[in-house]
């Protein structure tokens, strides 16, 4: 649209006195006389000119070329190629990505009118962004879905860089909304939405598949393995994991338990057959297996594959299981929750090769203690004493505040047989222990170290008896005999050996445990002498009586290292085990299982015969990779040891981690441990499409989560709400105020004046 504007100098006012004085020169000039009438004429019609391009001039006449245009922007589609699109959960068996490429073939007609008004940028995506042709309204897509992660969050912000200075209408996201990425792609998908609205950018979300995923495909799986990481020779392995089927209801599937019977090979050791009742019921499957020798070995649980599965892989899982040798089991029961058990089994837990079942046996005040033996205890469900108590089944046995009757006598009559077959047994201080447990008429009375009296019973409802308990502080001294004895041993020299008793924070209280048994010895008394620790043997089993339960004062006090080798060499004493003579090197993982990509966390030292930490060995770690290449590990000084962490985990498969320690007297410790990165289907495994999180990242931006079929609809209202799009460009051109208007004034001014030179008027 042209059109013509005036803008006169000083107002309309202002050319009009302009007018007035021009009309009131025009008729001035020569007189009549002197100028002939064509002369006169030509003389008026030259001013006369130059009037009206002066009054033009003044007018400033100006021409304006307006039009409106379509600004620049970018409509950016982004299409999901995972693998979890090629579920087939839709209508007819048809699978995700199918829907996907019928839905943008739909969508051609309103595509291709987008195109010719707007820029189209068409991507695939996967844990990347790819570009993809776009032609005529029609979007080649890959032939087949075959990402194997979905990085929504970090393709969303790959986006936003790729696209920056651009001005983007909108972005539209098709795909099932499941974000299953690992690092450094797995920029949380709320996140990147967050920088969508920031930008003023609306997110058209199309979820595609059903919430249910595999619900309605056919699939095996097994999930939540749970299986110790360390067992002792010839003890009870117990595995166990959950077993889950779809579209099998009524058949009878077979799980197996393999064992890595010896390096590198695999043997079934146990089977079980199970009918499915229901799909997706989770069916605990559990197996026991006894290892026969010591060494770090692999175990799977194996579904056999179905016919008609879509994926295999998650019907398999393993791990590794180190076996000991020459391990101690320890069985330790407690009757009330005490701060001295929680440190006490902080301190054996820190030993490789002492393991620890640990069990309270609670004693319930609702029910009289006379109602019947055990009958006002609840032990756990999982807690079998006549097992527990079984001849060779635990090294030893440590009883806490726990009152004899919470066992059977016949119990403990099997307890005091397999003290008598080499187990050993510990019975600490408490105020249901010894004499005021009833301990002193029970088959216990002859094993332990002490004589108890049968009259000393502390009843549960009755005011603590003074007479079987002595008030601290309580200082423990070893006696001449218990400095010999290994665990009164802290130091190696018996000096020192005293001067660090001396140094211990005093205790609150001790039993009193009465005249020691014929034979046995008192390694340590209070400073009045009562004896607070005795020991011997019963038949061919050790025992011992410690009247105290307060040695967590030592560790609250800053003496870590002594108590964890005072009460590692007890159990050593009890398991008859305090004779080693090598360094140990340890290493922890802290799982054996990992995921592609996990961060693998370790903790190594090396202990001298006695079970302490030598601080001045030197490390070297390294990591066998699945495909025999090696990487070394780079170690840091910790508080208990040294730390690594080896990060380079993508591949799956079995890894070694191999520790060499270098001791001050040159002698080198070598230890393995493996480790098994298991193999993730992260497309297949949860293949449930997320439609609520594709709704919240479309409502955060101000956009719409939309069913595919609406999406010619929503491209049809994209188009209609351009017009906000277009700006209006106004061009002017001025007519006064160029060089051919100004040629042309001078000229008729310069004609002017020529003539009256020429005609002598001048």
């Amino acid at each position: 649209m042209v059109s013509l504007t005036w803008d006169p100098v000083g107002g309309w006012w202002g050319l009009a006195a302009l007018v007035v004085g021009l009309l009131a020169l025009l008729p001035w000039g020569p007189p009549r006389s002197k100028t002939a009438g064509r002369r006169r004429f030509i003389l008026l019609a030259l001013r006369l000119a130059t009037f009206v391009l002066l009054l033009l001039a003044w007018l400033r006449p100006t021409l304006v070329y307006t039009q409106w245009k379509q600004q620049p922007a970018t409509v950016a589609l982004l299409a999901d190629k995972s693998r979890s699109m090629s579920i087939p959960d839709g209508i007819g068996g048809q699978t995700r990505y199918e829907l996907l490429r019928q839905t943008l073939e739909e969508s051609k007609a309103p595509l291709r009118t987008l195109a010719e008004q707007f820029e189209l940028k068409a991507y695939a995506f996967d844990a990347q962004l790819q570009p993809l042709q776009a032609a005529d309204g029609q979007v080649f897509l890959p032939e087949t879905p075959d990402g194997n992660q979905t990085a929504l969050g970090a393709v969303l912000d790959d986006l936003l860089q790729q696209e920056a200075g651009k001005r983007l209408l909108g972005v539209l996201l098709l795909s099932d909304g499941v974000q299953q990425a690992r690092p450094p792609r797995d920029l949380p998908v709320q996140t990147a939405a967050a920088r969508l609205k920031a930008q003023g950018i609306p997110l058209y979300t199309f979820p595609i598949g059903q919430s249910r995923g595999l619900g309605q495909a056919q699939d095996v799986r097994l999930s939540s393995l749970r299986c110790n990481p360390t067992v002792f020779v010839k003890n009870e392995l117990s595995v166990s994991a959950d077993l889950e089927a779809y579209g099998y209801v009524h058949r009878t599937l077979v799980v197996q338990m393999l064992f890595e019977t010896r390096p590198g090979q695999l043997e079934e050791v146990a089977r079980k057959e199970v009918e499915i009742q229901a799909a997706g019921d989770r069916i605990p499957i559990d197996f026991l297996y006894v290892p026969e020798t010591p060494g770090d070995y692999k175990v799977v649980l194996r579904a056999a594959p179905q016919s008609g599965e879509l994926i295999t892989t998650n019907n398999e899982m393993s791990t590794f299981v180190r076996v000991l040798k020459g391990g101690i089991n320890v069985l330790y029961l407690e009757g009330q929750v005490r701060v001295e058990s929680r440190f006490i089994l902080h301190a054996l837990q820190a030993a490789p090769n002492v393991q620890v079942d640990f069990y309270r046996i609670r004693r319930d005040p609702s029910v009289p203690i006379d109602r019947g033996p055990t009958a006002a205890f609840v032990r756990p469900g999982n807690l079998d004493l006549a097992e527990a108590f079984r001849p060779g089944k635990y090294d030893v046995y440590i009883l806490g505040d726990l009152d004899s009757a919470a066992f059977r006598p016949e119990e403990l009559a099997q307890l005091t047989e397999a003290v008598s077959q080499r187990a050993g047994l510990l019975m600490l201080g408490g105020f249901h222990t010894f004499a005021p447990g009833g301990y002193g008429q029970t088959p216990l009375a002859k094993v332990l170290p002490v004589q108890m009296d049968r009259f000393g019973r502390q009843g549960f409802e009755e005011k603590i008896r003074e007479d079987m308990h002595i008030p601290g502080p309580i200082r423990l001294l070893p006696t001449p005999v218990g400095q010999r004895a290994s665990p009164m041993r802290l130091v190696a020299d018996p000096q020192e050996n005293l001067k660090a008793w001396n140094q211990l924070p005093p205790l609150e209280g001790i039993n009193r445990l009465g005249t020691p048994a014929p034979g046995a010895l008192v390694w340590a008394t209070d400073e009045a002498n009562h004896p607070v620790l005795a020991a011997h043997a019963f038949g061919g089993g050790r025992v011992l009586a410690f009247a105290a339960d307060s040695t967590w004062r030592w560790p609250m006090h800053g003496f870590q290292d002594q108590h964890r080798r005072f009460w590692r060499q007890m159990i050593l004493w009890l398991a008859q085990a305090d004779e080693a003579t090598q360094s140990d090197l340890w290493i922890k993982l802290a799982q054996r299982r990992f995921a592609p990509g996990d961060r693998v966390e370790f903790q190594l030292g090396v202990n001298d015969p006695g079970g302490q930490p030598i601080r001045q060995a030197q490390f070297q770690a390294e990591v066998q990779l699945p495909n025999g290449r090696t990487e070394q590990v780079p170690l840091v000084a910790g508080q208990d040891g040294w730390q690594g962490a080896f990060l380079q985990t993508e591949q799956p498969g079995d890894y070694t981690l191999r520790a060499a320690a270098k001791l001050p007297d040159g002698q080198e410790i070598v230890s393995t441990a493996r480790f098994l990165v298991f193999e993730q289907d992260l497309e297949l495994d949860l293949a449930a499409a997320d439609i609520g999180t594709m709704e919240t990242i479309a409502a955060m931006t101000g956009g719409e989560s939309l069913a595919p079929e609406q999406l010619p609809n929503l491209l049809e209202k994209l188009l209609r709400e351009t017009s906000s799009l277009q700006v209006e460009q106004v061009r002017k051109q001025t007519l006064w105020d160029t060089w051919p208007f100004l040629l042309l004034f001078v000229g008729l001014l310069g004609a002017e004046w020529y003539l009256r030179k020429r005609w002598g008027l001048v």
